[in-house]
Protein backbone atom coordinates (compact mmCIF):
# COMPACT_ATOMS: atom_id res chain seq x y z
CA UNK A 1 0.00 0.00 0.00
CA UNK A 2 1.44 3.45 -0.94
CA UNK A 3 2.53 5.80 1.80
CA UNK A 4 -0.26 8.33 2.49
CA UNK A 5 2.28 11.15 2.91
CA UNK A 6 3.68 10.43 -0.57
CA UNK A 7 0.16 10.40 -2.05
CA UNK A 8 -0.60 13.79 -0.49
CA UNK A 9 2.59 15.42 -1.72
CA UNK A 10 1.79 18.72 -3.45
CA UNK A 11 -1.75 18.87 -2.09
CA UNK A 12 -3.49 21.77 -0.49
CA UNK A 13 -6.00 21.66 2.32
CA UNK A 14 -9.20 23.31 1.14
CA UNK A 15 -11.31 23.58 4.26
CA UNK A 16 -12.09 21.79 7.46
CA UNK A 17 -14.17 24.12 9.62
CA UNK A 18 -17.58 22.78 10.57
CA UNK A 19 -17.07 19.58 8.60
CA UNK A 20 -16.48 15.96 9.49
CA UNK A 21 -13.03 16.01 7.91
CA UNK A 22 -10.68 17.87 5.66
CA UNK A 23 -10.51 18.09 1.88
CA UNK A 24 -7.19 18.17 0.06
CA UNK A 25 -6.69 18.77 -3.66
CA UNK A 26 -3.51 17.72 -5.44
CA UNK A 27 -1.76 20.26 -7.67
CA UNK A 28 -2.08 17.79 -10.53
CA UNK A 29 -5.87 17.84 -10.23
CA UNK A 30 -5.88 21.64 -10.59
CA UNK A 31 -3.62 21.32 -13.64
CA UNK A 32 -5.96 18.75 -15.20
CA UNK A 33 -8.96 21.01 -14.64
CA UNK A 34 -7.08 23.86 -16.34
CA UNK A 35 -6.01 21.71 -19.28
CA UNK A 36 -9.46 20.30 -19.93
CA UNK A 37 -11.09 23.74 -19.64
CA UNK A 38 -8.60 25.22 -22.11
CA UNK A 39 -9.22 22.55 -24.74
CA UNK A 40 -12.98 23.19 -24.59
CA UNK A 41 -12.49 26.62 -26.19
CA UNK A 42 -13.12 26.80 -29.94
CA UNK A 43 -9.90 27.62 -31.77
CA UNK A 44 -7.61 25.73 -29.40
CA UNK A 45 -5.97 22.94 -31.39
CA UNK A 46 -3.96 21.37 -28.61
CA UNK A 47 -2.29 21.80 -25.29
CA UNK A 48 1.49 21.38 -25.51
CA UNK A 49 1.25 18.77 -28.23
CA UNK A 50 -1.80 16.91 -26.93
CA UNK A 51 -4.91 17.25 -29.09
CA UNK A 52 -8.30 17.61 -27.49
CA UNK A 53 -9.22 14.13 -28.76
CA UNK A 54 -6.19 12.66 -27.01
CA UNK A 55 -7.13 14.51 -23.82
CA UNK A 56 -10.62 13.08 -23.94
CA UNK A 57 -9.26 9.58 -24.67
CA UNK A 58 -8.05 6.92 -22.33
CA UNK A 59 -4.82 8.63 -21.26
CA UNK A 60 -3.62 8.58 -17.69
CA UNK A 61 -4.22 11.63 -15.51
CA UNK A 62 -0.59 12.72 -15.68
CA UNK A 63 -0.84 13.17 -19.45
CA UNK A 64 -3.90 15.40 -19.07
CA UNK A 65 -1.81 18.00 -17.26
CA UNK A 66 0.86 18.20 -19.97
CA UNK A 67 1.36 21.80 -21.10
CA UNK A 68 0.02 23.21 -17.84
CA UNK A 69 2.11 24.62 -15.01
CA UNK A 70 0.40 25.77 -11.86
CA UNK A 71 1.55 27.36 -8.67
CA UNK A 72 -0.73 27.01 -5.67
CA UNK A 73 -0.14 29.08 -2.55
CA UNK A 74 -2.63 28.93 0.33
CA UNK A 75 -5.92 29.64 -1.46
CA UNK A 76 -4.53 31.17 -4.66
CA UNK A 77 -3.53 29.70 -8.02
CA UNK A 78 -1.41 30.97 -10.90
CA UNK A 79 -1.69 29.05 -14.18
CA UNK A 80 0.66 28.91 -17.17
CA UNK A 81 -0.64 27.21 -20.33
CA UNK A 82 1.14 26.33 -23.57
CA UNK A 83 -1.39 26.23 -26.41
CA UNK A 84 -1.51 25.49 -30.10
CA UNK A 85 -4.12 27.61 -31.91
CA UNK A 86 -5.98 26.63 -35.09
CA UNK A 87 -5.12 28.74 -38.12
CA UNK A 88 -7.64 31.48 -38.88
CA UNK A 89 -8.69 32.15 -35.29
CA UNK A 90 -8.02 35.48 -33.58
CA UNK A 91 -5.27 34.71 -31.06
CA UNK A 92 -6.13 37.47 -28.54
CA UNK A 93 -9.84 36.50 -28.58
CA UNK A 94 -9.16 32.77 -28.17
CA UNK A 95 -6.62 33.48 -25.43
CA UNK A 96 -9.09 35.65 -23.52
CA UNK A 97 -11.77 32.95 -23.75
CA UNK A 98 -9.27 30.36 -22.50
CA UNK A 99 -8.30 32.59 -19.57
CA UNK A 100 -11.94 33.07 -18.60
CA UNK A 101 -12.84 29.37 -19.00
CA UNK A 102 -9.82 28.16 -16.99
CA UNK A 103 -10.38 30.72 -14.22
CA UNK A 104 -14.07 29.82 -13.92
CA UNK A 105 -13.45 26.06 -13.98
CA UNK A 106 -10.77 26.14 -11.28
CA UNK A 107 -12.66 28.52 -9.01
CA UNK A 108 -15.95 26.65 -9.39
CA UNK A 109 -14.52 23.18 -8.87
CA UNK A 110 -11.94 23.89 -6.16
CA UNK A 111 -12.91 27.10 -4.38
CA UNK A 112 -9.39 28.44 -4.96
CA UNK A 113 -8.94 32.00 -6.23
CA UNK A 114 -7.17 32.24 -9.59
CA UNK A 115 -4.75 35.16 -9.61
CA UNK A 116 -3.69 34.85 -13.24
CA UNK A 117 -3.85 32.62 -16.30
CA UNK A 118 -0.81 33.15 -18.53
CA UNK A 119 -0.90 31.77 -22.06
CA UNK A 120 1.99 30.99 -24.39
CA UNK A 121 1.10 30.21 -28.00
CA UNK A 122 3.67 27.69 -29.20
CA UNK A 123 2.18 26.79 -32.57
CA UNK A 124 -0.48 27.60 -35.15
CA UNK A 125 -2.02 24.45 -36.61
CA UNK A 126 -3.19 24.31 -40.20
CA UNK A 127 -6.42 22.46 -40.89
CA UNK A 128 -6.02 18.99 -42.42
CA UNK A 129 -5.98 19.08 -46.21
CA UNK A 130 -4.42 22.56 -46.47
CA UNK A 131 -0.81 23.60 -46.87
Amino acid sequence: MPDIDQELKNTHKMYEKNTIGEVQIADEVVAIIAGLAATEVEGVASLAGKTADELAGALGMRNLAKGVRIEVTEEHVSVDLALSIKYGYNIPEVSEKVQERVKTAIETMTGLTVLDVNIRIFKVCMEEGTN
